[in-house]
């Protein structure tokens, strides 16, 4: 049996556990901000994967592609999302498929 990879990079656990006053505020301001959104769990998942994708940020795909999942999302709608950035952002967006197709099949439901 394979070790699976962590959910955040180490770069985000090295922020938790040596800055966890910051973490703490920047928790909060997350959770604030998704409480002001009018989306739902879903559809706000969905689009934060397309900015994960158009950004190139490999290292967030794994968590937020878990999350999406335990919002209702499938399959095709993850992919879907990662490539909606593809006529704005190029091809590069499909870097993060192969991350992200793990993440989602290793995801339980």
């Amino acid at each position: 049996m394979s070790e699976q990879p962590p959910l955040v990079s180490k770069a985000f656990q090295c922020f938790l556990s040596q800055a966890p006053q910051h973490a703490q505020a920047w928790g909060t301001m997350v959770q604030e901000l998704s409480s002001a959104s009018a989306l739902d769990g879903k559809t706000s998942a969905l689009a934060y994967l397309a900015v994960l994708a158009a950004l190139g940020l490999e290292t967030g795909i794994p968590f937020h592609v878990k999350a999406a999942k335990k919002m209702g999302a499938s399959r095709s709608e993850v992919i879907s999302a990662l490539l909606v950035a593809l006529p704005a952002a190029g091809h590069g967006v499909t870097r993060v498929l192969p991350c992200a197709i793990e993440a989602f099949d290793r995801a339980e439901d």
